[in-house]
Parts: structure tokens; sequence; C-alpha cells
């Protein structure tokens, strides 16, 4: 397990949500989530594929997300998505956040999961420079 990756994962987990922005045509669209799990030496996300955030992903992969740390600090994370329809990480999602169960399986025709290659993340704080992850 890559301890940047871990780091990564244990701070979303401990934000609960975090905010993914995407491009819908010429406006940006940002919406909650709340998954994550590190597989395979990367950082997972997921997403239903009949949602409007799968059509802009796939149409403008680059995304950034964002999740609030303390009242002064908070996490940027960036990317480039890139799909992978393997069952193992979809498993692998599905095992780390039990609740989703309840709406995907790892053989369903709906749920997505997702890395982002040239991983970049940053925490930003109001009073200090920003500390480099990756």
């Amino acid at each position: 397990m890559s301890a940047t990756n871990e780091r990564i994962v244990r701070i979303l987990r401990q934000a609960k949500t975090f905010f993914f922005a995407t491009v819908d045509g010429d406006q940006p669209r940002v919406r909650p989530f709340n998954a994550v799990v590190e597989f395979d030496e990367k950082v997972y996300f997921y997403t239903n594929n009949h949602k409007s955030a799968f059509r802009q992903m796939m149409e403008s992969p680059k995304i950034e997300l964002c999740a609030q740390i303390s009242d002064e600090r908070w996490i940027r994370v960036s990317g480039k998505i890139v799909f992978d329809y393997r069952p193992e990480p979809k498993k692998a999602m599905l095992d780390a956040n039990p609740e989703l169960r309840k709406m995907y399986s790892e053989d369903d025709k709906i749920f997505e999961v997702f890395y982002l290659s040239n991983l970049s993340a940053q925490i930003h704080s109001l009073h200090e420079s920003p500390e480099v992850i990756c």
C-alpha cells in the first residue's frame, strides 16, 4: 500500500464528503461524493453510468475534488479519470464501502469505478503555504 495514497484515502474518509468538480459544456458542476478506496496502488472512486456526472467525466476526464479537513484546512486532489472495468476494483470499492451494496454489485451494468492518473494532492491552509502530498 502506498503511504501517499493511504494518506489521501484516510483524509477523504475522515472528511466523509468530498466534492468533485466536472465540466458540462462551458458550465462547471460540483457534486458530493463519499466513497473512496486504495486498490492496486491507486486511489479509486465510483459513479453510476446513468448519471450526468459519468457523461461529463467521459467527455472531459480532467477532474478536481476538494474536502474540508478542519475549519482552516482543506485538501485538493486532481488528475485524469481512468475508468477500470475489472471486477476486482469494483469488489474492493464495495468491500470498503459496504453501504454501496444496497445499490450496486460487482457485475451490474451501472456501477463504474475509476482512479486518477497524474494524481496531484495538496493540503491548503488559511495561514500556511500548501503542503504538497504528491
